[in-house]
């Protein structure tokens, strides 16, 4: 990716309506106006522009009347046409738009259809047809009142698509997971019943929060994560919980997500567990069964101690699956990699896959961070000189391997000794 895409500026004007006046003869037309554009840009109305070295080569921008929104124009530079910059701007516009409280979101455009011989002897002259598309956001009113409150939210449609590596994993999670909710009821003619509880567990950074936010986004469901340590503060944990659960019961569709679920789930004894955690998980094992019920909802626990956790909150009855997440392969660090690097040939990608052996996709990426600060501050330094050559510009691959060297993995080889063998015991796909 090598674009920026932020929020529209006012002094973007000159440059978008350049943007849009250039590309209606290029297949980006639309049933609105380039005044009618303007109105919309200077009215502050909801819109993004992408931005490539300081000059500006996409826009996307919207109208909001109501529940209603309008997609008024995407317009792309053509130097930059057919690399994902339409979808990317869209699915910024889209989370301006939900922000806006948009029930539905509609992009009206011409579309020249040919008309049949028949028509045409008939003395039919051939007009443009317009074509509509439709977008209906699943909540608003009540709902997104509900959902805000619970600090739940829709996360962008491509998360799915752009969780890199880690593909046996990504595979084994859509297999399992995703298409029985996505097709219940071809499920159903093969006897599948789609998982209503799931847990993922393996060693800290491994991604587990991002498969959980990723499924979400793929069904097109709304994000709720519970956080132990929030419902902790209302007093009672056990009646926060219950509180919780009852209100996204409210919800039509949803994904709930409890991280580090070992703290409120922890293996009963027979001694009095401190803070009352004894009633808390049995307070959580009351309620599993209550919201396996519904048909369009799923929960998702993740913990990095599986062997921490009762066995009886782990029995099918209320998980479907309990499944590994573990450390990136060779493979999987070379994709995650490759993503941060942008796929730029100079970077010698297999060499940072063997320099970042125990590495989790967490750790890559915070080593990325590293190596894109220190090229950033090299060109810093160039202020006043002579400029970088274009060559010189973003990080290298000795930029990536001092950054690795810089990096402490999460993970150590007794972690992964443990894991195995967690996997031996508690895995379940």
């Amino acid at each position: 990716m090598n674009w920026l895409i932020r929020d529209y500026r006012e002094s973007d004007l000159a440059a978008v309506v350049h943007l849009i006046d250039t590309t209606a003869e290029l297949g980006q037309e639309s049933v609105f106006s380039l005044a009618e554009c303007i109105g919309a840009l200077t009215s502050r109305q909801p819109a993004v522009v992408a931005v490539h070295q300081g000059v500006p080569i996409g826009a996307a921008l919207a109208t909001v009347a109501g529940e209603r929104a309008w997609v008024m124009r995407v317009a792309i530079s053509s130097a930059w046409r057919g690399r994902g910059l339409a979808s990317a701007l869209l699915v910024e516009l889209e989370r301006r738009l939900i922000a806006a409280r948009a029930g539905r979101i509609a992009y009206v455009l011409p579309e020249e259809e040919l008309l049949g011989e028949g028509l045409l002897n008939a003395g039919y002259t051939r007009q443009p047809a317009v074509a509509y598309f439709e977008k209906v956001e699943p909540l608003h009113g009540p709902a997104a009142n509900l959902l805000e409150d619970l600090g739940g939210r829709f996360l962008p449609s491509d998360l799915w698509t752009r969780v890199a590596g880690m593909e046996a994993e990504k595979d084994l999670i859509e297999r399992r997971v995703v298409l029985p909710l996505a097709e219940p009821e071809r499920a159903a003619r093969h006897g599948v019943r789609p998982p209503r509880a799931v847990a993922l567990f393996g060693p800290p950074g491994t991604g587990k929060t991002t498969f959980a936010r990723a499924v979400a986004a793929r069904l097109g469901w709304p994000f709720v994560e519970l956080l132990p340590s929030r419902l902790a503060d209302e007093g009672n944990l056990a009646a926060a919980l219950r509180s919780a659960f009852a209100r996204i019961a409210e919800l039509e569709r949803v994904l709930v997500f409890i991280d580090e679920v070992e703290e409120i789930a922890p293996v009963r004894s027979d001694a009095v567990q401190v803070g009352g955690m004894h009633g808390v998980t049995n307070e959580l094992l009351k309620l599993i069964p209550g919201f396996r019920e519904g048909d369009e909802r799923l929960l998702v626990c993740a913990t990095n101690s599986v062997r921490s956790l009762d066995p009886a909150f782990l029995r099918p009855g209320r998980f479907d699956y309990l499944i590994p997440i573990g450390t990136p392969d060779a493979a999987a660090r070379a994709a995650i990699w490759s993503r941060f690097t942008d796929g730029r040939p100079d970077v010698e990608v297999p060499v940072l896959v063997a320099a970042s052996e125990l590495f989790t996709p967490a750790d890559i990426e915070h080593a990325a961070r590293i190596a894109a600060q220190s090229a950033f501050e090299r060109d810093l330094e160039t202020i006043g000189g002579a400029p970088l050559d274009r060559r010189d510009l973003g990080a290298g691959t000795e930029d990536y391997l001092t950054a690795i060297s810089q990096c402490r993995p999460t993970v150590t080889t007794e972690m992964i000794e443990q894991f195995g063998a967690d996997i031996t015991a508690h895995a379940r796909v």
